[in-house]
């Protein structure tokens, strides 16, 4: 329904001697962007042609529906532009469009907005996107947020969410996260560390409520062989006991097989199977096989003990 047709059903409003007023609204609701019907169907369309490796023809799609407004659009460009694929890399434009999709709520601009912002000095204003950015599971942001909770710079000190926070990162493959992790195992006390670790799984856990566009999927570690594969979840069935113990959450599917080979022949994990179960945005690595709460928590708290974030799911 037209615009017009729309306000006639309502309010009577476009009846003799004020269509044209209506008309004049209309064209003025357009001019502003607010009617985007067929531009923001453009941007479907350039993810169609993006996925295709047809990425001039995306852009071309995103470019009207970004002018518009559209965050989505807006925050595809700046992929593009980012990556200069359908167009010249442009550091630039691309900071530009982060910041514009940004400013309209886009979770995924906002974070590669805020990484942009303290790369260039700005960490004032960078630190509540590189927080938000960090709850919702991006290793890099982890791997900031960490750093500045561990001196009290832009952010509380924090030791013990400081040391989850890295841990996670460390988790996802981040490389520049295993010497800080070196150093806050020399300051920060074990009692804190243990509390770390239990932080950490559960703010895996929370992270996995979280959903990416496929434009901005992390890029494939440089040992991941068989990086985007899915193995099981195990059956249940195929092990006595339905209790787990979930060891982590990763980004990178090859990051979750590397840590299982370091533990699998852990004495707390004796016996138990392995599980990978995909989120929205983290793939689980799940022990499989307790026979109940009790003996899960007992193999959890030896992982705890050497430093091993763990958390014990119920069947």
């Amino acid at each position: 329904m037209g615009l017009c047709e729309q306000i006639r059903k309502d309010s009577a409003a476009c009846g003799r001697g004020r269509l044209f007023l209506c008309l004049r609204a209309a064209a003025a609701v357009s001019a502003l962007g607010l009617v985007v019907g067929p531009a923001r169907a453009d941007v479907p369309t350039g993810i169609e042609a993006w996925e295709a490796g047809d990425y001039a023809r995306a852009v071309a799609a995103w470019e009207a529906p970004a002018a518009a407004g559209d965050a989505d659009a807006l925050f595809h460009l700046a992929q593009a532009y980012r990556l200069g694929r359908g167009v010249a890399a442009d550091g630039a434009k691309a900071r530009a469009y982060y910041a514009a999709a940004s400013a309209k709520g886009h979770q995924d601009a906002s974070d590669h907005y805020g990484l942009i912002l303290f790369h260039e000095g700005q960490k004032k204003q960078a630190m509540p996107l590189l927080l938000a950015a960090a709850d919702r599971g991006d290793p890099p942001a982890q791997y900031l947020v960490a750093l500045a909770h561990y001196s009290g710079d832009f952010a509380t000190r924090d030791w013990v969410r400081a040391y989850a926070l890295m841990t996670l990162a460390h988790q996802a493959g981040l490389p520049q996260a295993a010497a800080p992790l070196v150093e806050m195992d020399k300051h920060i006390p074990k009692s804190q560390r243990e509390q770390a670790t239990r932080l950490a799984a559960r703010l895996a856990a929370s992270a996995e409520e979280g959903d990416v566009i496929a434009l901005n999927a992390p890029e494939p570690s440089d040992d991941a062989a068989d990086e985007g594969r899915f193995v099981g979840p195990v059956p249940d069935e195929a092990i006595a006991g339905r209790w787990r113990v979930q060891l982590g959450a990763f980004a990178v599917v090859a990051n979750a097989e590397k840590l299982w080979r370091t533990l699998v022949d852990h004495p707390a994990l004796a016996g138990t199977g392995k599980a990978l179960v995909p989120g929205k945005r983290l793939t689980r690595l799940h022990a499989t096989g307790f026979a109940n709460a009790a003996a899960a928590q007992a193999a959890c708290d030896g992982l705890l003990q050497e430093g091993q974030a763990c958390l014990v799911v119920e069947p």
